[in-house]
């Protein structure tokens, strides 16, 4: 086993939320703890802390009783905002992964931004359960916005890129 196989095989327990993990072979033997045991795995422990963190959200302030809500410029950009970004069409992810919008570190991306791709082109990859998912795109046009950074957790249906299909 050389030092290659064993990094990859720590990444791998830590990335399943395993505690220990021992491997014997004949001419070697490996342990591999991770944190403490009582600990839930770290899949577990993600998932309150994005309540919290939409708990923490800045929430839109209702006037008191009597009050006139203040009429704000942000209403008429959001306005604004919304019929832009509605003449674009949104692709979206597929799958629960890893979006990785290169083929592999040392190739260069899939699509930039103002790019102009057809149906069937391939937009990005992501990564489910270590299998590598080609994720084509379903309409043709320019791609004007990439909407996730680069080896970022993806989930289903969210928003990957934002396409004008004039």
């Amino acid at each position: 086993m050389d030092i290659k196989e064993i990094q990859n095989l720590i990444k791998f327990v830590a990335k399943s939320g395993a505690s220990e993990v021992k491997l014997e072979m004949d001419d070697i033997k490996i342990t591999i703890k991770t944190g403490s045991e009582d600990k839930e795995p770290t899949y577990f422990q993600q998932m309150p802390m994005q309540g919290q963190m939409q708990q923490a959200m800045p929430q839109q302030q209702l006037p008191a009783v009597g009050q006139e809500a203040p009429k704000a410029a942000t209403g008429e950009s959001q306005d604004a905002a919304s019929d832009e970004s509605s003449k674009y069409i949104t692709v979206k992810s597929p799958i629960i992964g890893t979006f990785y919008r290169k083929p592999s570190p040392d190739k260069d991306v899939f699509v930039e931004v103002g790019d102009t791709i057809k149906t069937g082109d391939v937009l990005c990859v992501i990564e489910a359960m270590k299998l590598f998912n080609e994720i084509e795109s379903e309409v043709s046009g320019k791609i004007v916005k990439v909407l996730v950074d680069d080896s970022s957790p993806v989930e289903f249906d969210q928003p990957l890129f934002l396409v004008d299909p004039s």
